[in-house]
């Protein structure tokens, strides 16, 4: 009779890393038009939150979204652009 040993695996589980959305000012689009790209990709936002991305990205030439997982992060860039405006997203640190 053999004895097997059984091999536990870790259940720990890795955090993902998550992502900066971020907002890059442009010359083109109305402030109202960002605002409201902004509540319509991000539902999450509120009016007064999206005010504060906007004028952020206004005055500093950059504002963060969200940060979030990679997979979100990419679509709320990809969705931004989509819709005209400028977005990147980073790693964060």
């Amino acid at each position: 009779m053999s004895v097997e040993t059984i091999e536990k695996r870790s259940t720990s589980r890795k955090i993902a890393p998550r992502y900066r959305v971020l907002l890059h000012n442009d010359p083109f689009n109305s402030m109202e038009y960002v605002v409201q790209v902004l509540l319509t990709t991000v539902p999450s936002l509120t009016q007064p939150q999206a005010v504060s991305i906007m004028m952020e990205a206004h005055t500093s030439g950059v504002a963060l979204v969200i940060t979030c997982a990679l997979e979100h992060a990419e679509f709320y860039s990809e969705t931004l652009k989509e819709n005209g405006l400028t977005s990147t997203i980073e790693p964060e640190d």
